[in-house]
């Protein structure tokens, strides 16, 4: 790598990465208002819902990688011919042939992350923020025991506590319990602990009483404990976790187990993903190509290059669009997944032997405004002399 491909690199990775950078961040807000329950219902800090919802960045960048480098070429290549750098470049000599070297390095480093994130990282992420979530929502703690508050966890049964100590110690606990007919049961408790064992979760409390009321007697029945359990199991959601195809790595899309139930039951999502993951790649080279292809030629500063990145755009979207198009179908229809793979490796295919044969399309437009001045003044009503 010269001098030159270390400028155009250095260039284009940093409009990259800017970009990227920006996108993502757009995206991301949009995204973690979804889980803005974490807060609202779940009593989570910013901090936790912030750690968890920020392990969906890589998933995003997943998609919007390819569109921020395509973005950032476009970028490249303009400011290049708007200072004039590529007219000199190629009046010493430098080919488009040449000159296409650092993108395609880019290319390939954007193609490498994007390959990394496909197979290993993103489902990685997936599947912590799966657990985190999982975990969060079996939190008594933050679901069911608030202090200061009357909780009804279900009809007939109701918790209260003075003070939280720490996530898992609270004082000044009362539960009234009045869910079977026959009796009423309301346990008063100095302190309590939540435990959670392999048999589930527990609210151990000590130094406190448990007043039994039944309906057949006509006094309540008072015991003191030093020592007592109440289960909280049937109200947490913890457990094994069950993992989607987002959360699946490549080589389980590739390799599944054949009793897999999500195998069996949606076996076309699994090609869908599998395809989707292995052609990811694919996309930074082709949107690099094609606007390499469009926008390479030298052009003056009179000429104007709008036509050219307004087509280039229309086509890498295109290619987009259809990439989507071709998932969704193929849940329902197997052989449009494949149909994927032609698009993408004859729009690489036609960039390169164009790029490569020195036969790169200039695309100027050439509008007659003043025809189309002439004609909108035809047309409007002129004022009357006086």
């Amino acid at each position: 790598m010269d001098s030159l491909d270390r400028y155009i690199y250095k260039t284009g990775f940093s409009a990259f990465v800017m970009i990227l950078v920006s996108l993502t961040a757009v995206i991301w807000v949009t995204q973690i208002l979804r889980q803005i329950d974490l807060i609202t219902s779940q009593g989570q800090t910013v901090l936790v819902f912030l750690s968890i919802t920020s392990l969906v960045i890589p998933t995003l960048m997943l998609i919007l990688a390819p569109i921020a480098l395509l973005i950032a070429v476009v970028h490249v290549l303009n400011r290049l011919n708007g200072d004039s750098e590529l007219v000199v470049m190629n009046a010493a000599g430098a080919s488009p042939r040449r000159l296409f070297r650092p993108f395609a390095m880019l290319a390939a480093t954007v193609a490498v992350m994007v390959a990394v994130i496909a197979v290993w990282l993103s489902p990685f992420l997936q599947r912590e923020m799966n657990d985190r979530l999982a975990k969060v929502r079996a939190d008594v703690v933050a679901n069911i025991v608030r202090p200061g508050t009357f909780t009804s966890i279900e009809s007939g049964l109701t918790f209260h506590i003075r003070e939280k100590k720490s996530d898992n110690q609270f004082t000044g606990i009362l539960i009234d319990d009045f869910r079977n007919p026959a009796e009423r049961v309301t346990i008063l408790a100095e302190q309590g602990d939540i435990l959670q064992t392999e048999r589930g979760t527990y609210l151990v409390m000590t130094d406190g009483w448990v007043q039994r009321r039944r309906v057949a007697d006509h006094d309540p029945t008072m015991v003191r404990f030093e020592r007592y359990a109440f289960d909280l199991s049937p109200y947490t959601t913890g457990g094994r976790v069950s993992y989607g195809l987002r959360e699946r790595y490549l080589w389980e899309l590739m390799f599944p187990d054949p009793e897999d139930k999500l195998l069996k039951s949606a076996p076309n999502q699994f090609r869908v993903e599998l395809h989707d993951r292995l052609v990811a790649p694919l996309y930074p080279f082709a949107f690099t190509i094609v606007a390499y292809m469009l926008m390479c030629t030298p052009r003056t500063t009179r000429q104007n290059s709008i036509a050219s990145i307004a087509l280039v755009i229309a086509g890498a979207f295109g290619v987009r669009i259809a990439g989507f198009a071709c998932m969704a179908v193929g849940q329902s229809t197997p052989i449009a997944v494949y149909a994927l793979y032609p698009l993408l490796l004859g729009a690489i295919g036609f960039g390169l032997w164009a790029i490569l044969t020195g036969r790169a399309l200039d695309f100027e437009p050439r509008l007659d405004l003043s025809a189309f001045r002439n004609r909108l003044r035809a047309l409007l009503p002129r004022p009357a002399l006086r």
